[in-house]
């Protein structure tokens, strides 16, 4: 990918519009096709791109707004995984899912949107899917000896999945873990779930782990000082992280354990509708830049832009992508 030093993009999520949020749930009432959501989905995405690269990101998302919450968009593509449609009145909330016998392999589906978000954009591009650990624990597990043996099988599925989106044109491709900060005792096999996941996909894979972001607000607190020395066993080449909520202390975990990976450096807070300043967003990348290189730092908000109004998001990426030109240029660039 030929981008520019200290590149900029989102977590995966944008605003998603008042309209779509009615739209989605008039589905579920059973009021619309599911034809005209499809389409309305389309315009939603090629309005999510468009602000992305009108906001100046280096590489862009689709947006999200085909997906409910980060859960059902992959679960209800799983075979092997049974859902009650009864279960769901309102779009974000969780369908009731449970796994009964050994989960197939097949397709999931995914690649029609990656190249629908490829045709549309005129900059890199980003995948991002949950990651097993996550969907793990949205469902009843009624056949397998553990959370582990799920997972396993899920990151199994998943697997062939993200194969084909690399042989559609994916290089970059990001896997959601926010439940890892809610259940730091499962990450010895969460790490190993993971590499079964990644195991063979020719592309770029990050990790993003955050502390929540369900309604706006995070789901636990602490400190990153769980993940490690665990997560360096992880086969994959960034950690995408929160930073600018938090504030950066736990920079210094990178100091002390020297990890391999890039750092997706979180430098816009996504529970408040403040707008930072482009000279916050420098001070941010200024403290990550005194643990690691610039070759070795990507620029994003801290989590999904999801809950935020669309004015309010887009004001903070155009913020993120002003606050990193002044860096670049304090470096050279």
């Amino acid at each position: 990918m030929a981008l520019p030093l200290l590149p900029t993009t989102m977590v995966g999520s944008y605003a998603m519009p008042g309209w779509l949020e009615r739209l989605k749930t008039e589905y579920f009432a059973r009021r619309i096709s599911r034809h005209e959501l499809d389409e309305i989905h389309d315009t939603a995405v090629k309005a999510a791109i468009k602000d992305q690269e009108v906001a100046g990101l280096d590489i862009v998302t689709d947006g999200e707004p085909r997906r409910d919450n980060m859960v059902d968009y992959f679960l209800e593509r799983f075979p092997g995984v049974q859902i009650d449609r009864t279960s769901k009145k309102f779009y974000y909330d969780f369908y009731d899912s449970a796994v009964k016998g050994k989960l197939p392999m097949a397709s999931l589906g995914l690649v029609p949107d990656f190249k629908f978000l490829q045709t549309f954009a005129e900059r890199e591009t980003k995948f991002c899917v949950t990651g097993p650990h996550c969907l793990t624990k949205r469902i009843r597990n009624e056949f397998y000896p553990s959370e582990e043996a799920l997972a396993t099988d899920i990151a199994r599925v998943m697997n062939m999945e993200l194969k084909a989106l690399v042989k559609a044109g994916a290089k970059l491709i990001q896997i959601d873990e926010p439940y890892y900060s809610g259940f730091p005792e499962d990450l010895p096999w969460a790490v190993k779930v993971l590499n079964t996941l990644v195991e063979g996909v020719e592309a770029k894979i990050g990790v993003h782990i955050c502390y929540g972001n369900r309604y706006g607000k995070p789901s636990w607190e602490g400190s990153y000082r769980y993940l490690f020395p665990t997560i360096l066993e992880a086969k994959v080449q960034q950690l995408t992280l929160e930073f600018a909520r938090r504030g950066g202390e736990d920079l210094d975990l990178f100091k002390e354990f020297k990890p391999p990976f890039e750092l997706g450096v979180g430098v816009i807070d996504v529970k408040i509708h403040d707008v930072e300043t482009p000279d916050m967003v420098a001070q941010h990348i200024r403290k990550a830049l005194e643990v690691l290189p610039p070759e070795k730092i990507f620029v994003l908000p801290d989590c999904g832009l999801f809950h935020l109004p669309r004015d309010v998001a887009f004001s903070k990426l155009k913020t993120m992508v002003e606050g990193t030109k002044i860096v670049r240029k304090e470096l050279g660039q």
